[in-house]
C-alpha cells in the first residue's frame, strides 16, 4: 500500500491506495482505498500523530506493515520532521517529500519555483494527468489558490485570495453585532434576516470573487479550458461557479500518488535526493539563465 498525506495549514488529508502487481520490478498504484481529513495540529508529537494514524488505519481493517512507501506534501514546515519520525517509527517507511529535486514531470514556470506550495504542483499535476490541459485547478482551503497548467502540461501561474473560511472569520471577529454563521448556499441571494444575510453574502459574494478571477483567467488562456476544484469547500463552492465543471476533494491524494510513481526506480523509491534528477537540472539552468538577465 501507498500512504499519502496533504498537510495543509487548517486540515491534513490522509489516503491509502492498494498496490497493482509489479510489471518489469516496478511497483504501481490502484484505487484510493480509504481516506481521511484530521486537524493539523502543529504542536502534537510524534506519539501522539502516530497513535492517531495507526488507529484511522484499524479503523479501515488495514494493516499499517503493509504500507510500501509514503509520500507527503507539506505547507506546515514545522510539521515536517515530525510527520517524517513518524512515518519512519510506526510505519517503518522513508517518506519522500515534494520539494525541489523530486521529479514531477511538469516543468514550472515562476519566478522562483522553489515558492510555489507543494500542494499546488501536486494539484496541477493530477490535474494535467487526468484532464489534460490547458487547465485550471482551484483548491478551497485555508487560502484558495488558483494554479494554471498549459496545454503542454507547464505549470504557468495562478492567483492565492484568502479562503472563504478566512472571510468569515474576520467578519465576525471585526463587527460586534454580527454572529458566526456556517458557510451554507442560501436559496436565494435576498434574506429576511441577520444569519441569512452573512451567508448570502459570504457564499454569492465568494462565489463572485471565484467567477471573477476565473474568467479573466479563461480570457488570458484563451480557448476551452478545464477547471477543477478541489479542497474541503469543492463540492459547496463549485456547485455554483459557471466555469467549474469537475469537482474532486481528493485531487491532491491522486498527485501525490502520480508523483510517488514517477519517482520510483526499479520498484523502490529513489531514496538518494542530493543528485537532481534531468528536469530539475534543466529547472535549474532556466533559472539561473533567468538571474544573470
Amino acid at each position: 500500500m501507498l500512504f499519502v498525506l496533504d498537510v495543509g495549514n487548517t486540515n491534513t488529508v490522509l489516503g491509502v491506495f492498494e498496490a497493482k502487481p509489479a510489471e518489469h520490478s516496478v511497483v504501481h498504484y490502484g484505487r484510493l482505498i480509504a481516506h481521511w481529513r484530521v486537524a493539523t495540529i502543529k504542536t502534537q508529537t510524534v506519539d501522539e500523530y502516530g497513535v492517531l494514524f495507526r488507529n484511522l488505519f484499524a479503523m479501515n481493517g488495514l494493516e499499517v506493515g503493509s504500507v510500501q512507501g509514503t509520500v507527503i506534501s507539506s505547507v506546515v514546515p514545522p510539521l515536517d520532521s515530525t510527520l517524517r519520525e513518524v512515518c519512519e517509527r510506526y510505519f517503518h517507511s522513508h517518506p519522500l517529500f515534494i520539494e525541489p529535486g523530486v521529479k514531477t514531470g511538469m516543468p514550472v514556470h515562476y519566478d522562483n519555483p522553489a515558492e510555489v506550495g507543494a500542494d499546488r504542483i501536486v494539484n496541477s499535476v493530477a490535474a494535467f494527468e487526468r484532464f489534460g490541459g490547458p487547465c485550471i485547478v482551484v483548491d478551497f482551503g485555508t487560502a484558495t489558490t488558483f494554479d494554471v497548467v498549459s496545454a503542454k502540461g507547464e505549470y504557468l501561474g495562478g492567483v492565492i485570495t484568502p479562503g472563504i473560511g478566512i472571510s468569515a472569520d474576520a467578519l465576525f471577529e471585526h463587527t460586534a453585532r454580527l454572529p458566526r454563521v456556517d458557510i451554507r448556499k442560501p436559496t436565494r441571494v435576498l434574506a429576511t434576516n441577520t444569519v441569512g444575510s452573512v451567508q448570502s453574502g459570504l457564499y454569492y459574494g465568494y462565489l463572485g470573487l471565484i467567477d471573477g478571477i476565473l474568467e479573466r483567467l479563461i480570457a488570458e488562456l484563451g480557448g476551452k479550458v478545464t477547471v477543477v476544484a478541489t479542497g474541503g469547500l469543492a463540492t459547496l463552492m463549485g456547485g455554483g461557479s459557471k466555469y467549474i465543471r469537475e469537482v474532486d476533494d481528493l485531487l491532491t491524494l491522486e498527485g501525490l500518488k502520480v508523483i510517488y510513481e514517477r519517482n520510483l526506480t526499479h520498484g523502490r523509491r529513489r531514496v538518494d535526493q542530493n543528485h537532481p534528477t534531468e528536469e530539475s537540472d534543466a529547472h535549474d539552468a532556466v533559472t539561473a539563465a533567468r538571474k544573470r538577465n
